[in-house]
């Protein structure tokens, strides 16, 4: 399916001094860095909202750093980067220009940088602790210092918290820098604990964040943040007009038309996911096309992965496949090897062939042929192996089943080796889940029940990454589809209800919950999630045998 493209523009940033008869040189070690240069990319409307925040910069580059600034609250990393550059060739005395720099690298939410890009930051603000600077400005640059000093011995979530601490004085101290609040906001989120069910971190970050929303509607990085703080189910309410605002608030950012479907996703808003994510994969296309044309971007096919899953769960298997052809194509991304790029690619496919039963399918999977080094990608992989394992499960090979548990296992005390503690939680899900499974297939009962209900309870503990819409399949729906195959209607009702609250208007929740419902003799909540059903594929035109059930029930109900 080739999507519409936006035009891609190319800002030309004129940096004029009038009042100064020579820029000063800049500093020699810059020669060393391989900074990003030239004109700044975007695809469609290059707006990205109202920001000022040029701390000791000459008056004539100061344009230029807002929109760094903005390019950088809506995660345009490289051309954020880029329009910092711009500032320090033009004023290498702006302090706060490299510091942009370093924030470009950082990647707060997203993938922690590498040693090169570690280096990097330190040369940078080295560089800026040596030139003239104002306290406020001092301030912004020892808290970043902290992240980039000592990463050879310090992990990366230590010095994550050491850099929130330092962010939290310059919020308490700097009561009328609206920066201040947002990078503090940011940095709560980004240091919070994904296991905490109580969601503490994020609220507080979230009350900070609404409050300056209320004084700034139109600020990039207050709407952007407002939806990562409130990423998850029970919280994710709390974003939705802030969602539905962002993507008119920066258009020429394909995260920032992607970012409100996290919220769509999490409420079951299907359609609202599907049109953002259209928008976001085109000007991701776009840009790619600019910058990289013999790739696929990053943005691109994380916004696929959502358009595909947000299309399986309105029953739409065309659509879904469509895309999903698409991605089979790809055969070079840019940043090579993302993260977002190895878990999308894997995922795909796995949904497809779960979400539909194809249990055949499901265990043949193999893994994408874009040449990454898999055998490091080691949660991206478990995937495959999980769902494979579920496919052997249900055709009754159990010997093959075993295998891929064996490789789930290994792959889950390779993660907990690694201190890669949210990812080994998650493969912890899949071992049980896919063992539950097996002991089905050779008829434990029993013991099967007691795997999948560990398997729902170690799910209930964590919580989903921001870099998936969702679990390949949520833990409590494969318990009620479990309870299901052993004749258990009541109490597969119930899980399925359960999974309903944390994943709502999910196609394969309604329908568990209508054939349980059915099987336990209420023919009202039968027909009430039939109907579900039938309202959530409406626009679909699918020809799924689910709906076909439901039509039929519906019929005979009334």
């Amino acid at each position: 399916m080739k999507l519409l493209k936006a035009p891609c523009i190319a800002i030309l940033l004129l940096l004029v001094f009038a009042c100064k008869d020579k820029t000063p040189e800049p500093n020699p070690a810059l020669a060393s860095l391989d900074l990003k240069r030239g004109d700044i990319l975007l695809c469609g409307n290059p707006q990205f909202g109202d920001v000022s925040f040029a701390l000791d910069c000459q008056y004539d580059v100061r344009e230029a750093f807002d929109l760094a600034i903005s390019l950088l609250h809506s995660f345009e990393y490289a051309e954020a980067e880029k329009a910092f550059v711009k500032v320090i060739d033009a004023d290498p005395e702006c302090a706060m220009a490299y510091w942009g720099v370093a924030m470009s690298i950082y990647h707060e939410l997203w993938a922690p940088p590498g040693p090169k890009e570690l280096k990097k930051g330190a040369v940078l603000l080295e560089i800026a602790e040596s030139l003239p600077k104002s306290e406020r400005a001092e301030l912004y640059l020892d808290a970043l210092k902290t992240f980039y000093s000592d990463w050879e011995i310090k992990d990366h979530k230590t010095r994550e918290l050491l850099y929130e601490k330092k962010m939290e004085r310059i919020y308490i101290t700097e009561k009328d820098d609206t920066e201040a609040g947002i990078f503090y906001a940011l940095a709560i989120t980004s240091a919070a604990d994904p296991n905490d069910k109580t969601y503490s971190s994020q609220k507080k970050a979230g009350a900070i964040l609404q409050k300056l929303f209320k004084e700034q509607p139109n600020h990039p990085g207050i709407a952007h943040y407002v939806i990562h703080t409130y990423d998850y189910p029970e919280i994710a309410k709390n974003a939705l007009a802030t969602a539905r605002s962002y993507a008119k608030i920066a258009p020429a950012s394909a995260h920032a038309q992607h970012m409100p479907s996290h919220i769509f996703t999490r409420l079951g808003l299907w359609q609202e996911s599907v049109d953002t994510n259209i928008n976001s994969a085109s000007s991701a296309v776009c840009y790619a096309e600019s910058v990289n044309p013999d790739a696929s971007w990053a943005q691109e096919i994380h916004a696929v992965d959502y358009l595909v899953y947000a299309y399986l769960q309105m029953g739409n298997n065309l659509k879904a496949q469509e895309y999903l052809d698409e991605m089979k194509d790809v055969s070079a991304v840019f940043p090579k090897q993302h993260f977002a790029t190895s878990y999308a690619l894997v995922a795909m496919p796995i949904r497809m062939a779960l979400e539909n039963k194809q249990w055949e399918d499901a265990s043949n999977l193999q893994l994408p042929s874009i040449d990454f080094t898999w055998e490091t990608l080691h949660w991206e992989t478990a995937m495959l192996h999980f769902g494979k394992a579920l496919g052997y499960a249900h055709t009754d090979n159990i010997a093959s089943a075993e295998n891929e548990l064996n490789s789930l296992k290994t792959l889950y005390k390779t993660l907990v080796d690694a201190n890669e503690s949210y990812k080994s939680d998650q493969v912890n899900i899949q071992v049980h889940a896919s063992e539950a499974w097996i002991e089905l297939a050779k008829g434990n009962n029993d013991k099967a029940l007691t795997l999948m209900k560990k398997a729902v309870f170690l799910e209930g503990q964590t919580s989903k990454h921001a870099v998936t819409p969702g679990e390949v399949l949520p833990a409590d729906e494969l318990l009620g589809d479990m309870l299901l195959a052993l004749n258990k209607p009541e109490e597969a009702l119930e899980a399925y209800e359960i999974n309903l609250k944390g994943h709502p208007n999910r196609f394969n929740g309604i329908y568990g919950a209508a054939v349980a419902a059915k099987k336990t003799g209420d023919t009202e909540k039968a027909t009430l999630y039939f109907k579900q059903l039938i309202e959530l594929a409406k626009h679909s035109n699918s020809n799924r045998p689910e709906l076909l059930e439901a039509e039929t029930y519906t019929k005979q109900a009334i």
